[in-house]
């Protein structure tokens, strides 16, 4: 007869538990959001958060929040700014790990440090000075001044980039070189198509931040009607008087459905991307 074992029973309890308990506050707001967004403005006056709304065919709500956010030109701005900064921060940030990890000068570790140090500092503490050389440049109010800011403030990248070249032996480099490759052939026609693991992870994190980023986005693209993003969109229905948050939570919804398209479009590579770049350290 198996032994009985009362604490590996007890362990496996407060397992399952802490993991329902957790799924339920990870979902919890996303599901008080669709509740609120199908309500009508007397429902939501009048009825708890978590109270079902009369019918769930109530579309108002959406209708005024994308007319009254002017989502289109939000969606627009933001997967402007979305394709720029991915491709910016994909080529910049793998070609200098490239030059970071094959060639070595006096002074790569210490740039190295640098850009280790630079992540480390928080962001809310450098804003003064960015501020100043953004204003020096004449990059308030330009679409392209914050899609460059978006571009250069990605240290992590760097370091995945230069993990994953680490795991690329040097010897491709050399034969190519042989054949009379340049350094920008290597670089074009033989590292860059073996990173796509990890351009896969780096896009997804810097999508992510990029899509969803709304201090800078408020900060320097100052005009709400011409520059507004998908981040910024939805605050013009915050107020002094109070917030409308049927309206807030029909935009949200509306902004979910681009990443969740995404997301269940490209959920294979997504997932083999972030593993393949995990391991490759």
């Amino acid at each position: 007869m198996r032994k009985f074992n009362l604490k590996k029973i007890i362990w496996t309890i407060v397992k399952y538990i802490s993991l329902i308990l957790g799924s339920v506050i990870s979902v919890l707001p996303v599901i008080v959001c669709v509740i609120t967004a199908f309500k009508t403005p007397e429902e939501y006056a009048t009825t708890s958060v978590m109270t079902l709304p009369d019918s769930w065919l109530y579309l108002n709500n959406f209708i005024e929040a994308w007319q009254k956010a002017n989502m289109g030109v939000a969606f627009r701005n933001s997967l402007i700014i979305l394709v720029c900064v991915l491709a910016g921060s994909v080529l910049t940030g793998s070609m200098l790990a490239y030059i970071l990890s094959r060639f070595k000068f006096p002074g790569n570790g210490l740039i190295r440090s640098l850009f280790l140090f630079a992540s480390l500092l928080p962001g809310i503490a450098m804003q003064v000075s960015v501020y100043q050389i953004m204003y020096s440049l004449g990059w308030i109010n330009s679409l392209m001044g914050y899609m460059i800011l978006m571009c250069g403030t990605d240290v992590m990248s760097i370091y995945i980039f230069i993990q994953y070249f680490e795991n690329i032996p040097v010897s491709l480099d050399e034969s190519a070189i042989m054949d009379g490759c340049t350094y920008f052939g290597v670089y074009f026609r033989v590292l860059l198509p073996l990173l796509k693991p990890a351009i896969i992870t780096v896009m997804i994190l810097k999508g992510v931040g990029t899509y969803n980023e709304y201090y800078a986005a408020n900060l320097y693209l100052q005009d709400k009607n011409r520059l507004v993003t998908v981040a910024t969109s939805l605050f013009k229905f915050t107020g002094p008087l109070g917030n409308q948050y049927n309206y807030i939570c029909a935009g949200v919804i509306i902004t979910m459905i681009p990443a969740l398209t995404v997301f269940i479009l490209c959920q294979k590579q997504i997932y083999s991307g972030l593993t393949q770049g995990a391991v490759k350290a």
